[in-house]
């Protein structure tokens, strides 16, 4: 690709961290409100990623790294789940030695290199005039980065885990509910036929509104969060308390990822982590599951009741996006295109008491936004609460 010329403007995009359905909606968004308003608009490939591997040579291909989006591109795309910028953990202050480009190996030879000096020259060598990420915490934590620097962010919070600070609502939030659901329910007939536990293990590292609200919706008996390390005798005591009241002799529970027992700690698959130095997490639904068959004889008369024990993972993030996913996207989008308009940068969209509004970007990085388990979690109970809903935003407990 050529060098880029500016029109009236030039906006960048990109999308980082896990996908989602509701980032190719967004991307259409933008994207369509930024043509009629006579801006270009550039994809960037591949998160951070992609504007740490361009090499600023007319005559070099970077097709790999970026390209102009138009109505033809977004279209189509703007139906369907994941992104079809692709996207990457990448944090251009802390790439790794053996993850340098080639062309800026000699210049960048420690351990661990800042190429955000990179990443702004070259921005400013395709032409762009305003930069709008997509992500979550860690995404936009760079995007902040960017902005003290200089650079005109207006950010977009998306993340399955709703745990973006400043909003109620993060894009991918509520189709990861509605998979939650799907598959929890479908799964329920396995567990009935066979007079089981059922140990589910869902998305949410420090955050567990993904365990919390299909929970309070319904669909498992018990929930277990980050926020609060559980007993799992007690649990255990439960899970059969529930099952014998049940007619088809069965009970759910739902693990967030970043779940801990009492005095314990998280459960990781390897020590390996990302640029935001975070390990995957992973283990903890298996351990949960054979501690419940182990603990079980205690409250069933002496005999063990086994376990189905399932890691919805990628199945909840995976698909086109729901109704919600479709409209805020697209909400967000334009949202974020006006405030271009009116010279504002530095600020996150965001959903706030069912408003959309904007907030100052660096909320990303000032606080964390977790359950606030006294409001909204029964510790005993290992349960959402179902008190004091008026004025809440839609989705309950996702105020910070």
């Amino acid at each position: 690709m050529t060098h880029i010329k500016k029109s009236k403007g030039t906006i960048g995009i990109l999308t980082g961290g896990g996908d989602v359905p509701g980032l190719n909606p967004a991307i259409r968004a933008i994207t369509i409100r930024a043509i009629r308003e006579g801006y270009k608009i550039i994809g960037f490939k591949r998160g951070w990623a992609g504007l740490v591997d361009i090499i600023r040579d007319k005559k070099h291909d970077n097709s790999n790294n970026f390209t102009e989006l138009n109505h033809i591109k977004v279209n189509k795309t703007g139906r369907t789940g994941g992104t079809f910028l692709h996207t990457s953990r990448t944090r251009p202050t802390s790439i790794k030695k053996n993850e340098v480009p080639t062309h800026l190996k000699d210049s960048y030879t420690k351990e661990v290199n800042d190429l955000t000096k990179e990443v702004i020259a070259n921005l400013d060598w395709i032409g762009i005039d305003y930069l709008i990420p997509i992500g979550g915490d860690d995404t936009l934590s760079y995007g902040v980065h960017l902005y003290k620097k200089g650079v005109k962010v207006v950010a977009m919070p998306k993340t399955m885990d709703n745990d973006v600070p400043g909003t109620d609502y993060c894009i991918g939030f509520s189709t990861c509910i509605t998979r939650t659901m799907e598959l929890t329910n479908n799964l329920r007939t396995v567990a009935g036929s066979h007079e089981r536990f059922m140990v589910l293990e869902v998305f949410g590292r420090y955050a567990g509104y993904t365990a919390m609200l299909p929970t309070m919706a319904g669909a498992a008996d018990r929930c277990v969060i980050p926020e609060h390390p559980f007993d799992i005798e007690n649990l255990t005591e439960l899970m059969a308390y529930d099952r014998k009241n049940n007619p088809s002799n069965y009970s759910i529970v739902l693990v967030s990822e970043g779940a801990t027992f009492k005095g314990g700690e998280m459960h990781f698959e390897n020590e390996q982590t990302d640029a935001y130095g975070h390990a995957k997490l992973g283990g903890i639904g298996d351990k949960v599951s054979a501690e419940l068959k182990a603990i079980s004889p205690r409250f069933n008369n002496g005999i063990p009741i086994n376990v189905i024990n399932q890691k919805l993972g990628y199945l909840t993030r995976c698909g086109s996006p729901d109704a919600i996913d479709s409209i805020v996207p697209m909400a967000f989008g334009t949202l974020a295109l006006d405030l271009i308009l009116n010279g504002i940068y530095g600020r996150l969209v965001v959903l706030k008491n069912g408003r959309y509004d904007h907030v100052p970007l660096e909320v990303v990085t000032s606080t964390k936004k977790i359950v606030n388990v006294d409001q909204f979690y029964d510790v005993e109970r290992f349960h959402p609460y179902f008190h004091n809903f008026e004025m809440l935003p839609l989705f309950i407990m996702t105020s910070d």
